[in-house]
């Protein structure tokens, strides 16, 4: 099928397309506007990536480094995703100042620290101090605000946007796919800010979007949810497949406190249900989710948080306040800042009442709307009832901080997503690979194990696995794992030639998920992921191609480790 035709169809509406098999029409949680012929535009270029978040810039950056012309679409008008759009400061592992991430992850790293230097009145002892943690959040050595993440990622973007090299299509949604055979052809995009439709032409299609929206449009095989214990054979495996089984998505918001002032917002419209709420899980949580008290991840017993928002301790009980602030006032020159921001990404507002994937539009805004409410009920608790070490209760100078956010209702641009779709791999990274306790069972060894020497590694990274209350009633699943490599297998779908993801959709399970989809992991991904399609094109293969040939895959992996890429964590 030609352009013209292509855009004849996606312009009939979607009962057209449905009638037609080359397509896969999106049921991808946002209902598309319908593409008008006489608007849509046509764009071509070697690779183009859905979706803006870290995987997505970082698989950007990489083939256009190596001279390839990109297209990079963001649902959102930020890119970034999980680090800028959904307000989640980077969790890292402790190695992640020397090793353990790409080069250009750490440059970028480096590029937010001198950011704050040249243009933030700090002390000078924050100055001064080499590893600048800007906020002094306890969850990471680098608590930012988003919207320096965003400036630093644009900034290294725009030389490629200036000469052309780079088309960044913001607000641009997903709608459609032409697919012939095992091949995509054509990407149809939604301009959510004036209807101007485009279609996108490319050798190659990576899918970089958060819930994996690629997969479905393309028809491309996927799995989602939690697999049997008889598919994987993992430790920590459900005994029977549950593919709605997903881990909670979590709406952040930013807030800071104005002593003595009263700013209470009004009282959220399902605030009296989420008050009394007590989540539904197995093992039981313990009372009411808006509380100071949560299931500790690792032995599920009941836990007490502290809460005050000057960030002084709270006895030997962790200041939520400081969990994940992104400024920390003594940073500062006096006067710049009252008080700290701090970013509430919290186990009382993770939301468990349904998942955002393969939903109707209508169950995906319900649970939109959900996550917004339970979290503005959770600010509002804050306010008005949260206990103070006084005896007291609430804190109505608690305020939102929208701007922080760049939106109008206080809270992030798009939800704080933990799991996606997930392609059908070549290779699927299971529990046996990289869980502690599983790794133990396979080697036979109790101790000094490491993680699968993978023959294809990409990349390498570290998390434990750590899944949050599920939409099933799975309570925490959390348990200890291994540095782990990327395995290029996990990156290639068993049949799609020329699509590759590049966000929380590679061949992981709903286990190894948990470790697998942090931030440094998911730029070590996309930045691979950029590399192959530049190799596959300059030597007229196909990734597959590159994985089976001895040769190749030898090459391919010295491009990459040239270019600051590490494929394997070094010897103890």
């Amino acid at each position: 099928m030609n352009r013209r035709n292509f855009i004849e169809l996606v312009g009939a509406g979607s009962s057209a397309m449905a009638c037609a098999p080359i397509f896969t029409v999106t049921a991808a949680n946002s209902q598309p506007k319908h593409l008008h012929k006489q608007k849509a535009k046509e764009l071509n270029a070697d690779i183009v990536i859905a979706g803006g978040g870290l995987g997505g810039c970082a698989a950007a950056l990489a083939a256009l480094k190596s001279g390839l012309s990109v297209i990079l679409t963001e649902e959102t008008d930020w890119v970034g995703g999980q680090l800028t759009q959904q307000a989640v400061p980077p969790d890292e592992h402790q190695w992640i100042e020397s090793h353990g991430a790409t080069q250009l992850y750490r440059e970028f790293r480096s590029a937010i620290r001198q950011y704050y230097k040249s243009y933030y009145p700090l002390t000078e002892q924050a100055k001064n101090t080499k590893n600048l943690n800007p906020g002094n959040g306890a969850v990471s050595r680098l608590c930012f605000e988003p919207k320096v993440g965003v400036t630093v990622l644009e900034s290294m973007l725009a030389p490629y946007t200036s000469t052309g090299q780079l088309t960044l299509l913001l607000e641009h949604k997903a709608a459609a796919a032409e697919v012939s055979g095992d091949k995509i052809n054509f990407l149809a995009v939604n301009d959510l800010r004036n209807g101007n439709d485009k279609i996108l032409s490319a050798a190659y299609f990576v899918d970089a979007t958060e819930l994996g929206d690629l997969l479905p449009l393309s028809g491309t095989e996927y799995v989602s949810g939690a697999e049997a214990k008889s598919e994987t054979n993992e430790l920590h495996a459900a005994e029977e497949a549950q593919p709605h089984n997903h881990q909670s998505y979590t709406m952040c918001f930013a807030m800071d406190y104005v002593p003595g002032a009263k700013l209470t917002i009004d009282k959220p419209e399902d605030y009296n249900f989420w008050h009394k709420h007590i989540p539904k899980l197995s093992p039981p949580w313990p009372g009411e989710l808006l509380s100071l008290t949560y299931a500790n991840p690792s032995t599920l017993e009941p836990k007490e948080l502290g809460f005050h928002p000057d960030g002084r301790a709270t006895g030997n009980k962790l200041n939520l306040w400081n969990y994940r602030k992104i400024i920390d006032r003594h940073n500062f020159k006096n006067g710049l800042y009252t008080g700290d921001i701090t970013i509430v990404n919290w186990p009382q507002n993770d939301y468990m009442l349904g998942n955002l994937v393969d939903v109707s539009e209508k169950e995906f805004q319900k649970h939109l709307r959900g996550g917004k409410q339970l979290s503005l009920s959770l600010f509002y608790w804050l306010q008005t009832e949260a206990p103070r070490p006084d005896g007291g209760q609430g804190w109505p100078g608690l305020r939102l901080r929208g701007d922080v956010m760049g939106t109008e209702d206080g809270m992030a641009k798009y939800p704080y997503i933990r799991e996606s779709r997930r392609i059908k791999a070549e290779f699927t990274v299971l529990e046996e690979h990289v869980g502690t306790a599983n790794r133990a069972l396979i080697t036979g060894k109790k101790e000094n194990n490491t993680a699968a020497d993978f023959y294809d590694s990409v990349g390498i990274g570290y998390y434990h696995i750590d899944l949050h209350p599920s939409t099933a009633g799975d309570n925490y699943i959390d348990f200890g794992s291994l540095p782990f490599q990327i395995p290029l297998g996990a990156l290639i779908p068993q049949r799609t030639i020329n699509l590759l993801p590049a966000n929380k959709n590679i061949g992981t399970t709903h286990i190894t998920n948990g470790c697998y989809r942090l931030h440094p992991v998911e730029w070590s991904i996309g930045e691979a992921v950029g590399y192959l399609v530049a190799y596959s094109l300059k030597n007229k293969t196909i990734p597959k191609g590159v994985r089976e040939d001895k040769r190749r895959l030898a090459e391919y992996q010295s491009l990459i480790r040239k270019n600051g890429i590490e494929t394997h964590w070094p010897k103890a």
